[in-house]
């Protein structure tokens, strides 16, 4: 017998179809289903192809979803020679039967008939309706997708579908069931054999031959190499589960919990009394609160004032006891010494004079004494907010050899500890000499600078002396995103620096960590990233830091439980995978936080350890914090 096979007949409503399949071949249709996998997580928006090797016009496609799983429909022939036509008219059981998103309707002709298919639900009601007009003899089927006639879905139960064909008509049963096609099993799909045309006759059993194509498309992650398998055999409904390899190695950031390097002392910011107004016992609790929507700042600067007026002192008070009641240290810049201890007798510009360098250790320790007498004791105190600066408000020009005498001869006068020198650029220069004179350098207890215009780099002198290092203040007003990711970005530099302490401007302020209405800005969600899980007391630990291009990451270490802090930048515009390596098997989970445009600190689900290691989506344009178990 020639084979004679035609086009399906397609009918549409919606864009949802009844799909006729007519041949005059044994045929079937079957549903294929499964997940494709790395060794490492599922594959989502990649291409499935089967295309009949028999027949290379017969191909059918899908594309993986959100967990890697696909399902498609795959029409099965097959030709007996010889094989003669049906000598009845049947209408066979659809299958799958049960299912719960489409099922092949099977039924043969004897003769040529005008047909007519029609689905019912429990009460008898018309629910969809396919006129396939005349069809030869041989065997057809016809395939339901489960919609009505306007394309809607119906609800799960037992349907009726009947077949006219001439002056005869045939009516079975079907069940709709609610639960997904993703990965059924053979056990719970089945396809009734094909009767045979008449008693006696070859018995052929539909079947395929196909090649299989897993290829990505431009949604593909993680992105793979393509994969084709040969002379894969269908006869059946069936799961077929995929494993692909990655396109390239998913880069891995190895990470050294026993590797310890800079003690971690915190993160912050100013709140400058009265150039911006008192922060509110909300503000504080925000700023300080290491809670879910808080900051988790443990560092707060002050302002000390040029007077000694105690009015003026009191005005930094409740501040400072309401931070130190949320656990954070508190340490305070001057801006100008008392004028008229100055060259110029002005509060702008001049610089300290000889004969006053004891009197303004005087000035100092006052307000330190004050402080601690009210229960609000500084952890430390500057000797000059940004000396190299020239300025048109409070400020005081002071040199490298300035400020080595007074560390030198009067800083143990101040009473507390003693930073220097908090210059505007973080320039070397003015504190080399203090450092490099040993008595100078016993009296500092901690090198300070700021980041405007440069700075930013390690500071081997400063370590080899046993100094901490404070960045102690930075703004930048843009408030994009790129800029405020840019925040973590530049702590993440100032860890790399082997810096101790990353401190803002500003904290209530429109481009600060919160606005001006006592929400947490963008800026400080990504700030809090650091400081609400890397507390003081943990260590940064070895780690390499650009384990691929656009993700910086950052390692830390409590000393004292040993949990681990993993600190993760993707700035590329892109979904990426990164995998993350502890040798030791020092956690078995870990639980994400996200900063992103659309995600302010979220907990995610906890990623298993796996041999010492996790692999992980990280969103384009975000940070994430990795806290272990």
């Amino acid at each position: 017998m020639k084979e004679n096979r035609s086009q399906p007949l397609v009918l549409c409503s919606l864009s949802v179809c009844l799909m006729v399949l007519s041949m005059q071949v044994t045929a079937q249709t079957v549903v294929v289903g499964g997940t494709v996998s790395t060794s490492a997580t599922t594959v989502r928006n990649v291409s499935v192809t089967f295309e009949d090797k028999d027949n290379s016009a017969n191909v059918f496609s899908a594309v993986t979803d959100s967990v890697g799983k696909y399902h498609l429909t795959v029409s099965l022939t097959s030709v007996g020679s010889g094989t003669p036509l049906p000598t009845t008219f049947e209408l066979e059981q659809n299958y799958p039967n049960p299912f719960s998103s489409a099922t092949a309707i099977p039924y043969q002709l004897k003769s040529q008939a005008d047909i007519r298919v029609t689905i019912y639900d429990i009460l008898g009601r018309v629910v969809r309706e396919a006129v396939a007009g005349a069809q030869t003899a041989g065997t057809h089927s016809i395939l339901w997708d489960g919609s009505n006639a306007r394309g809607q879905k119906v609800a799960p139960g037992v349907y009726f579908y009947s077949l006219q064909a001439g002056g005869e008509s045939r009516v079975r049963k079907m069940v709709l069931d609610g639960g997904s096609d993703a990965g059924f099993s053979l056990a719970q799909r089945h396809s009734p054999p094909m009767e045979p045309a008449s008693q006696g006759a070859p018995h052929h059993v539909p079947a395929g031959n196909f090649t299989v194509r897993i290829e990505n498309t431009g949604t593909t992650f993680p992105l793979i190499a393509s994969r084709q398998i040969d002379n894969v055999a269908i006869q059946s409904d069936t799961t077929l589960d995929f494993l692909v390899e990655n396109q390239i190695p998913v880069p891995v950031a190895t990470v050294y919990p026993d590797s310890l390097l800079q003690y971690i002392r915190g993160f912050g910011g100013a709140n400058i009394i009265p150039w911006r107004p008192a922060m509110t016992a909300a503000q504080i609790q925000t700023a300080f609160g290491a809670g879910p929507g808080q900051l988790g700042f443990t560092i707060l600067r002050l302002r000390i004032p040029y007077t000694d007026n105690v009015s003026e002192f009191s005005d930094q008070l409740s501040v400072a006891q309401l931070a130190q009641s949320q656990g954070a240290l508190v340490f305070a810049s001057p801006w100008t010494p008392p004028p008229e201890l100055k060259s110029n007798t002005s509060i702008v510009g001049g610089i300290l004079n000889d004969s006053s360098y004891a009197t303004y250790a005087a000035h100092l320790k006052t307000f330190a004494d004050y402080m601690a007498s009210n229960g609000a004791p500084l952890y430390a105190v500057s000797v000059q907010n940004e000396p190299d600066a020239t300025v048109t408000y409070e400020s005081c020009s002071w040199n490298a050899l300035q400020l080595r005498a007074f560390m030198r001869n009067n800083a143990p006068a101040v009473g507390t500890r003693v930073m220097m020198p908090e210059s505007q650029n973080f320039v070397r220069a003015l504190s080399d000499s203090t450092l490099n004179d040993s008595t100078a350098a016993a009296h500092t207890a901690i090198i300070a600078g700021h980041i405007y215009g440069g700075g930013l780099s390690p500071y081997p002198l400063a370590v080899s002396k046993g100094k901490e290092v404070w960045m102690t203040e930075h703004l930048v007003l843009d408030t994009m995103w790129t800029a405020v990711l840019g925040t973590g970005t530049e702590i993440h530099d100032c860890m790399i620096a082997g810096w101790n302490a990353y401190i803002w401007w500003y904290i209530v302020r429109y481009y600060g960590p919160i606005s001006e209405d006592g929400t947490v800005s963008k800026r400080g969600y990504v700030m809090s990233q650091y400081s609400r899980f890397v507390r003081p007391g943990y260590y940064r630990v070895k780690c390499n830091a650009t384990p691929q291009r656009n993700v910086y990451v950052t390692g830390y270490k409590d000393a004292s439980s040993a949990r681990v802090v993993l600190v993760a930048l993707n700035l590329g515009t892109s979904a990426v995978q990164q995998a993350f390596t502890l040798p030791g098997g020092i956690a078995t989970t870990f639980s994400p936080y996200t900063t992103s445009t659309a995600k302010n600190c979220v907990q995610g689900s906890a990623l298993p350890v796996t041999n010492g290691s996790f692999t992980t989506t990280l969103d384009p344009s975000s940070i994430t914090t990795f806290v272990s178990n």
